[in-house]
């Protein structure tokens, strides 16, 4: 039943998650990176190496172990949500840069229902294998890579009829579409996890 209700309110997000095309957007990045190269000065050659950000924290502790399994769980949650939150924030740019070159509204809405056939079959499988509290904090990592929440998301796209829908659903098993996300408040710990995850130091 948990992972059945995560999927349940999911899913009206994932339909706002449209590509242009049945465009393979590839895997986010989340290992450090190391790029080398060479930059002429004055007629020599020098080599240089650009790194990704490295976050430098205090080690975390705990008063328990249930902090710490707390702790561990969140970090897991994060590297299997984070993926998917990144591949949505690439495929509304796409969706919204594709839509624009589609002359009439009629043509814009079915396309929307072409391409949500086709997000519904590829992340229905990726949806049913989340739980409960891993859909609660996809929700919150959408909202940190779109810069708009996922109740916000949806009805950009599918309208405020259908958006509002999916959030009654999502509010009957505890959950809110609109549930922003806050780096400097409750979702501190979040984000130092999220920052590490991004570099590859976790």
């Amino acid at each position: 039943m948990k992972r059945l209700s995560a999927w349940f309110f999911l899913f009206g997000m994932t339909v706002s998650w449209a590509t242009a095309q049945e465009t393979d957007v590839g895997q986010p990045v989340l290992s450090p990176t190391v790029k080398v190269g060479k930059v002429l000065v004055d007629g020599d050659s020098i080599q240089y190496m650009e790194m990704s950000n490295v976050y430098v924290y205090p080690e975390p502790t705990f008063k328990n172990k249930q902090q710490q399994q707390a702790y561990m769980r969140l970090v897991k949650n994060v590297k299997k949500v984070l993926p998917i939150a990144k591949e949505a924030r690439q495929m509304l740019i796409e969706t919204a840069e594709y839509l624009e070159t589609l002359p009439t509204q009629k043509e814009r809405d079915e396309h929307l229902k072409r391409v949500e056939a086709a997000i519904v079959a590829e992340y229905k499988p990726k949806m049913k294998k989340l739980t409960f509290s891993q859909g609660k904090l996809l929700i919150k990592l959408v909202d940190r890579e779109c810069n708009a929440t996922a109740y916000e998301t949806i009805q950009a796209f599918i309208g405020p009829v259908r958006s509002g829908m999916w959030q009654a659903f999502a509010w009957m098993f505890g959950a809110s579409l609109k549930k922003g996300y806050d780096p400097e408040g409750v979702d501190r710990l979040t984000e130092r996890v999220v920052l590490m995850v991004e570099a590859g130091q976790l």
